[in-house]
């Protein structure tokens, strides 16, 4: 199947995942595990399910002012492909829902979907530097506990590497947007030795991509995103402070800010789909170094994991199902296909 990622590289991500789950069960008391999680007060927990499915709202919100300069959408269509999109990521590999989030949305739109994935681009962009933002926030704000100078250490580290992978996009983005011509000219020549079919798919996608990485002359829009970024992550580090308090502990919110970020440098490490294992670990590890115990800090990364993961997999699959859709029309004629043609209309 055309676009989907090779075998190997879902093997490792799966060896990659067990590895670390072996890791995280191999000391841990079965009892003890499930007495915190009988010790749970659920009230939380619903909470952090109802603030975790406002984020995606949020996020539909602010993918709306980045399509702005492309035209205007309908909230709900956006609503409907980034929670389908985000149900794909946590149920595919190598983050195929990205590619079905645009698909969906100009699939409804009548949009180019190559101008439809390039604001996503924009809009990962926009994620990682607020979570920078965080990170600084984490750094100036929180007091490791003593033994936990590495700990410090490798999140400056992650940060400087986060700041420089960004960059290189930025500046990728910057002089491509500017020389679209003579990119695609180059691109072009690099093509000729293969068939021209390829050449005739690939270059309309990447005009059609460079033509949607366009930034809003409006100033307005700018703050917009901004403010929308932020409260998107605000609203990320809310469920992990709930899920905190829901197993009894009433840690400083950078607490929580901190096992976020961990979080976010997990996730981009190869795993399976879910990120089952890195994602655990980062919590696990982040809340051992507050002195958390061991089973007590596998059961809230459990929770942490579960309301990130299954209420978006649940109301995706709701809305697959709205657009009349389903993961084998996805394969024939949508992003899964290798087409990256919207079928179909409003």
């Amino acid at each position: 199947m055309r676009g989907v990622p090779s075998d190997r590289r879902f093997w490792l991500g799966i060896g990659i995942s067990v590895f670390f789950v072996a890791l995280l069960v191999r000391s841990v008391d079965g009892h003890e595990l499930l007495r915190a999680f009988r010790g749970i007060h659920a009230g939380y927990v619903v909470v952090a399910v109802a603030v975790t499915l406002l984020s995606y709202l949020v996020r539909a919100l602010r993918w709306k002012y980045l399509l702005s300069p492309l035209g205007e959408t309908r909230f709900a269509n956006l609503c409907s492909a980034t929670l389908i999109g985000y149900m794909a990521n946590n149920l595919l590999p190598a983050r195929l829902g990205e590619f079905i989030r645009a698909w969906v949305l100009a699939r409804r739109e009548e949009m180019e979907p190559g101008s439809v994935f390039a604001t996503l681009v924009l809009d990962r962009l926009a994620d990682g530097f607020t979570v920078l933002l965080f990170l600084l926030a984490t750094l100036f704000t929180l007091q490791l506990p003593a033994g936990s100078e590495a700990v410090g250490q490798g999140l400056v580290i992650g940060g400087y590497m986060m700041l420089g992978l960004y960059g290189v996009v930025v500046v990728a983005l910057v002089l491509l947007k500017r020389k679209t011509a003579a990119s695609l000219r180059f691109l072009e020549q690099l093509l000729r030795p293969f068939p021209a079919r390829l050449t005739e798919r690939v270059i309309p996608l990447v005009g059609s991509f460079l033509g949607g990485v366009r930034i809003s002359p409006r100033p307005r829009e700018w703050w917009a995103v901004g403010c929308t970024s932020v409260a998107i992550w605000v609203l990320a580090v809310i469920p992990v402070d709930l899920v905190l308090r829901a197993f009894g502990f009433s840690f400083p919110f950078a607490v929580s800010l901190f096992i976020l970020v961990l979080l976010v440098f997990a996730v981009m490490v190869p795993a399976s789909p879910g990120y089952v294992g890195t994602y655990h670990a980062a919590c696990v590890y982040g809340l051992l170094a507050f002195g958390v115990p061991r089973e007590t800090a596998l059961s809230a990364a459990i929770v942490i994991h579960g309301i990130n993961y299954v209420p978006v997999i649940a109301v995706g699959i709701v809305c697959l199902w709205r657009e009349g859709l389903s993961f084998q029309a996805l394969r024939r004629s949508g992003p899964l296909s290798g087409t990256g043609t919207p079928s179909g209309g409003k």
